[in-house]
């Protein structure tokens, strides 16, 4: 079994219970068994270290912003594949360009609100887990 993170982003939290269950209903149905589950609001330096590899690009100011500026839904999920299987279901970063039927293609609503986050790989997945959930 692997693990890796998921985030429900802000706009989707500020959205209402009924797409953060249907969000967690797609995860669930592919397979995916929730191992953490918090609703937080994340400190911004918290938030700075999570997409410490953006540091320096022209978005990261607005992207810390916008994930620190409301509350989260922060998911430790557990499979095969897991990471793998996550980023397929969740689609591309561009709700415009993500698969119909994935996540993104059903809820994002921009390149920045995106709906959601996966780990890209494995090693970024232990990462995330660490710094919201401790390790």
């Amino acid at each position: 079994m692997q693990q890796t993170y998921f985030m429900i982003k802000p706009e989707i939290v500020a959205a209402g219970d009924q797409k953060i269950g249907d969000i967690l209903a797609i995860v669930n149905r592919a397979g995916f068994r929730i191992t953490g589950l918090a609703l937080r609001t994340l400190p911004r330096d918290l938030v700075e270290d999570f997409y410490g590899e953006h540091r320096g690009k022209g978005f990261y100011g607005a992207l810390v912003d916008y994930i620190a500026g409301g509350p989260v839904v922060a998911v430790r999920l557990e499979r095969e594949n897991a990471v793998a299987a996550l980023r397929e279901l969740i689609g591309a970063t561009n709700p415009e360009e993500a698969a119909t039927g994935t996540i993104r293609d059903l809820y994002g609503a921009s390149l920045q609100n995106n709906a959601v986050h996966a780990s890209a790989n494995p090693e970024d997945a232990a990462r995330e887990i660490g710094l919201i959930f401790g390790r």
